[in-house]
């Protein structure tokens, strides 16, 4: 390969410095700045490379090509196998077979939700291609997801809908569905959110913890954006192993919660309503892995809810406190101890009494 298609390969990496990237450029290849920039005009000139400002502030991006764009009615001519074998697997492909077989479970899992919850009439799927990374998005027009799970399962607000979507095993219809799909797909791709309403959810695999924002409120409907590397080494089969809490279990038994999730408006977690709320339908795991991350204290009453009152109610369920800081460890710590001392005198009070019959000595 000529040094031109190094820097090329280099550049489609799309792991460079937003400013600076003829600077990255020289020092890499070991070239003047003036070389380094006469390579990066012909990448532009070639459409392999964007650049916005001036020089010395010049900003360089890959270019987003757009793949496809086309709007469906949500009707039986149109089930999601249908429109991923006509509409996207020709526009994907050639693809590894791991990369492929994420995007046919993540696509068709979205795109069924939209078919079967939305309530709406009409799904826009858009597709573009930045490099080695492929985006998409599903758009329907419908209720909103979130208001949609706060009014069928009776929850305070919609940030409660996230929090119960973040847990897995949520659907609004059990005949017909597990309640998997979502938290599956937000784990299989490299970057996954949900936009709907004025709430903005996301996964992302390079901080892998769950996001909640307040956003502008957007069209009626509900937006999923799926990205994958063509790179990607994952595959369907570790995700799914990743979340069954012991090996040779192929149930999804394991699942992981972001505390933060369950803060409203930036409240501290303080009391039982609040860890009450956290761990509702925690009984349906085996090992529920709790991230502190983000969360700076937690109120006695929280954590003794959780880790006291529900660890005792549900010993079939194993907590499993991660992220904390000192102060939080201390009060988890506290609450673990009393259902300790709790479970040791249940089980004190369960045992026989000695036979102290002088007769049988």
């Amino acid at each position: 390969m000529s040094r031109y298609d190094d820097i090329k390969a280099l550049v489609l990496e799309g792991d460079f410095p937003a400013g600076g990237l003829t600077a990255y450029v020289a020092n890499t290849f070991r070239i003047s700045r003036q070389a380094a920039h006469v390579h990066l005009s012909r990448l532009i000139s070639e459409g392999v490379l964007e650049a916005r400002g001036q020089t010395r502030n010049r900003v360089y991006r890959l270019p987003v090509r757009t793949l496809a764009e086309f709007h469906l009615p949500i009707n039986a001519d149109w089930p999601e196998d249908r429109v991923w074998r006509e509409k996207v697997a020709p526009i994907l492909a050639p693809l590894p077979a791991n990369v492929s077989n994420i995007w046919h479970y993540a696509f068709t899992e979205m795109y069924n939700n939209a078919i079967d919850h939305s309530g709406g009439t009409e799904i826009l799927v858009g597709i573009a291609r930045q490099g080695h990374k492929i985006n998409t998005i599903i758009h329907d027009n419908g209720e909103g997801i979130f208001r949609k799970i706060k009014r069928e399962l009776g929850l305070p607000d919609e940030r409660s809908s996230i929090l119960e979507l973040a847990k897995g095993k949520l659907t609004t219809d059990p005949s017909r569905h597990s309640g998997q799909g979502i938290f599956f797909t937000s784990r299989a791709m490299d970057y996954f959110a949900i936009s709907s309403g004025n709430l903005f959810f996301s996964h992302d695999q390079d901080q892998p913890r769950d996001y909640l924002t307040d956003s502008s409120p957007s069209e009626p409907g509900t937006d999923v954006w799926l990205q994958l590397d063509d790179r990607s080494t994952r595959a369907l089969r570790t995700v799914f192993d990743e979340f069954a809490s012991e090996e040779g279990d192929y149930e999804f038994s394991k699942t992981v919660v972001a505390l933060d999730l369950a803060r409203h408006e930036g409240e501290d977690l303080i009391s039982r309503s609040q860890a009450k709320r956290v761990v509702a339908r925690f009984e349906q795991f085996k090992e529920v892995v709790l991230d502190f991350a983000r969360i700076k204290t937690i109120g006695q009453a929280f954590a003794d809810e959780m880790f006291r009152v529900f660890a005792l109610d549900h010993p079939q369920t194993r907590l499993v406190p991660v992220g904390m800081n000192e102060d939080v460890t201390r009060m988890v710590m506290r609450a673990q101890t009393a259902a300790d001392s709790q479970r040791t005198g249940s089980l004190q009070q369960s045992l026989p009494l000695p036979d102290t019959n002088p007769d049988q000595a």
